[in-house]
């Protein structure tokens, strides 16, 4: 009797064939797609290097230009250090400082610890945070223009709703605007409210970012809120809280939108005068974009040198 023939197993018969090995593609066809791909990356790149080069950059260096420049019947002529010397000789000069100075010490005094309070506050309620949030900010979606029209009718010697609580409460009215030793109080205020609700969110933001094991910790250790608050809270958002305070102090330093709509600039007395609304008259009121220039070129320096003096105290910090 002839042997069987030897046939394939069913394991045989259901093991997968080897895949077969794609194709290469061609050179071309992957040289063309690393083109196009890069050709889209840079495209977008150059527009927005062009955008910021024409917007940022080009006002820059014609800013400069013009601090020692002089135009005359359309001649424009170097002058040197002259712009910068009329500037500094000018009395509204030093007064133009020590307001801008002043501003900045009263936003830091009220517009730095604000936000920074009413984040620990919205971050003690466990349910409607997000109306919170929005009631907060909701002074930054409003066009500055209607916000400071809001104060101007507040602050109103007249019928102004603070003048009204004054009467009910038996107090003596004030001339908010008018009185030189109120108007940049006044105008501290609602430059507080109306930019507030940005760095609130920030501040929000770090704090919830903070484990909750610290500060169940701290309470195993007795510590009570305001001890959380300086032992936890503060050490733990001190990287933002420091950037805030510089961003603070650099915008802070270039005010204008405010005290030139609720005091029409310079105020009672040349109270609310600020170096950016001295920049502004010597360009608009005075023709002179010489001096306007070298005095916004010397706060250029003035931030600058501030704001390098800043990383250099922080990095010697970390390290």
């Amino acid at each position: 009797m002839a042997a069987p023939s030897p046939t394939r197993s069913t394991a045989d018969h259901a093991r997968p064939s080897p895949p077969r090995a794609a194709a290469p593609a061609p050179p071309g066809g992957r040289l063309a797609k690393s083109l196009r791909r890069n050709l889209t990356a840079h495209g977008l790149l150059i527009g927005a290097v062009v955008c910021f080069a024409v917007f940022s950059w080009y006002p820059m260096i014609r800013e400069f230009l013009l601090a020692f420049q002089k135009t005359e019947d359309g001649r424009v002529t170097w002058v040197g250090l002259h712009n910068l010397a009329t500037v500094y000789h000018d009395p509204a000069f030093w007064q133009a400082w020590r307001n801008t100075l002043l501003f900045t010490v009263l936003a830091l005094l009220l517009g730095f610890a604000v936000p920074f309070v009413t984040a620990i506050v919205i971050n003690e309620f466990r349910h409607g945070q997000g109306y919170l949030r929005l009631l907060v900010y909701l002074p930054v979606m409003l066009p500055p223009v209607a916000s400071v029209l809001l104060f101007k009718y507040l602050y109103d010697p007249g019928y102004g709703l603070l003048n009204e609580v004054f009467r009910v409460l038996h107090l003596p009215e004030q001339q908010w605007l008018q009185d030189p030793d109120l108007s940049m109080p006044s105008v501290v205020i609602a430059s507080t409210w109306m930019n507030m609700g940005g760095a609130a969110l920030i501040y929000l933001a770090a704090l919830q970012g903070i484990p909750g094991e610290l500060y169940e910790a701290a309470e195993l250790d007795g510590a009570g809120l305001f001890r959380k608050i300086w032992h936890v809270t503060i050490p733990q958002t001190r990287l933002i809280l420091s950037l805030m305070m510089l961003m603070q102090i650099i915008a802070t330093m270039q005010v204008f939108v405010e005290p030139f709509l609720l005091t029409g600039g310079a105020g009672p007395e040349g109270s609310t005068t600020t170096v950016v609304y001295l920049i502004y008259q010597y360009a608009f009121n005075f023709n002179n974009y010489g001096a306007a220039a070298a005095l916004g070129l010397l706060l250029l320096v003035v931030l600058a040198g501030f704001s390098a003096v800043y990383v250099k105290l922080s990095r010697n910090d970390n390290e």
